[in-house]
């Protein structure tokens, strides 16, 4: 009995102090061609890695700069079907590929990601095209996790927070996946979680979320909904995961448009 307790006690100690790192992230480096968008292309130093990401320009005048940060899989190449409507619609986006994704260097963990979306932060509001612009901060799927964070530490320069396809916490997604081991999962310190995070965000907020999702269930979509303070908006549509800027690109677009002008 003495040594099952110590064997499930010495996994446990290695769930907490990886968090689970390897599970959540799936770096993909192969890029995809980026077609019928003008972009350039960045690179930032972050500890002894190098991060990249892609600047795409807006077609027309830019309304307000995106920052945008996306899931699990893939890199920046594999996003750009979110981020064209975006840009054809007068927003100009920056993508980022944290650690280990795309062209960028290192492992991504829940830890260094943080520093690799400050960095970025940063970086974006420093440049002569974002002066005097509304920012967005827009995370898809794992993305909403780091977006959310970003937003709760930055508060004072965010204008809207758009989570897209979200998980309410590492935990609550892991959980979901192995229901099995939810006891032990939901007793692991994972650093940050948007369903905590999103409770203290005052700015405009859009949820959107698909109830035939079946990657990240709606009701961890409804729980960040329901734990953040007005304003807000929660868009549906039918369709799978990260398909709303397919299948319901018209709404999302004008409540975009709405909300930044009311701020």
């Amino acid at each position: 009995m003495k040594t099952k307790l110590l064997f499930l006690a010495l996994i446990f100690s290695s769930m907490c102090f990886s968090q689970l790192d390897d599970k959540f992230y799936q770096p993909g480096k192969t890029m995809k061609p980026i077609e019928n968008m003008e972009y350039t292309e960045f690179s930032l130093p972050v500890e002894n890695d190098t991060v990249t990401g892609i600047f795409i320009k807006s077609a027309v005048k830019p309304k307000a700069t995106v920052l945008f940060f996306h899931g699990l899989g893939g890199n920046v190449s594999s996003y750009t079907f979110m981020t064209k409507p975006l840009a054809e619609a007068g927003y100009q986006v920056l993508m980022i590929d944290f650690r280990g994704y795309g062209k960028s260097t290192g492992t991504p963990t829940h830890q260094n990601i943080q520093k690799d979306g400050q960095k970025f932060l940063e970086y974006a509001l420093s440049l002569p095209e974002t002066k005097g612009k509304p920012v967005i901060i827009y995370g898809a799927s794992m993305g909403s996790q780091i977006a959310a964070h970003l937003a709760k530490n930055n508060a004072k320069v965010v204008d809207l927070l758009i989570l897209d396809g979200a998980m309410s916490s590492h935990a609550d997604i892991a959980s979901h996946f192995s229901p099995e081991n939810a006891a032990m999962i939901q007793m692991i310190p994972f650093p940050y979680s948007s369903k905590e995070d999103i409770k203290t965000l005052t700015m405009p907020k859009i949820f959107i979320h698909s109830a035939g999702d079946k990657t990240i269930p709606m009701a961890q979509g409804q729980t960040n909904f329901n734990n953040a303070p007005e304003p807000k908006k929660f868009i549906t549509y039918e369709g799978g995961h990260l398909e709303g800027m397919v299948k319901n690109q018209t709404e999302i677009i004008s409540n975009i448009d709405e909300l930044i002008i009311k701020k």
